[in-house]
């Protein structure tokens, strides 16, 4: 075990002092930098091989092609997914009173006069009763008549 130095610092002069802080100074200096080079080591040894300093590309989720549900009728390059905030002139027509199905473009190849309301989901029956699979069977009978 190393012999530690004690120090009477009310009895210590001035220059004393300075020079037990530069000692104390370099000693922290020199082990900090011994701690982090370790744990850059440990760090280098975690990551994958190629990254060094955590410089490993980040890989965006794919997503799906948005399909414009909304066009301005006004200016038809004029869309809107539905996504984010409402543009302005969707907005404007909005506080007209018309409603947001009267500006519905075609969306994937279905027309606008092809949608079918869904019934209100409090009087749809449990999901996979004989009733429930009876009633969408014939929901999409009817959405292929109207094809």
């Amino acid at each position: 075990m190393k012999k530690t130095r004690t120090y009477d610092f009310d009895s210590i002069s001035l220059g004393e002092l300075w020079a037990v802080h530069l000692e104390v100074a370099t000693v922290l200096a020199r082990r900090i930098a011994a701690e982090k080079t370790q744990l850059e080591n440990r760090l280098r040894q975690l990551q994958p091989s190629g990254f060094a300093n955590g410089d490993a590309p980040r890989q965006r989720r794919p997503y799906p092609q948005v399909v414009p549900k909304y066009r301005n009728p006004a200016k038809p390059a004029e869309t809107w997914a539905g996504r984010g905030k409402q543009p302005l002139w969707l907005k404007a027509q909005l506080k007209a009173g018309k409603k947001s199905m009267t500006f519905a473009s075609e969306m994937r190849g279905v027309a606008r006069t092809n949608f079918v309301k869904a019934p209100i989901k409090k009087d749809r029956p449990k999901a996979g009763s004989a009733f429930a699979i009876e009633l969408d069977q014939v929901a999409s009978v009817a959405i292929l008549r109207r094809r």
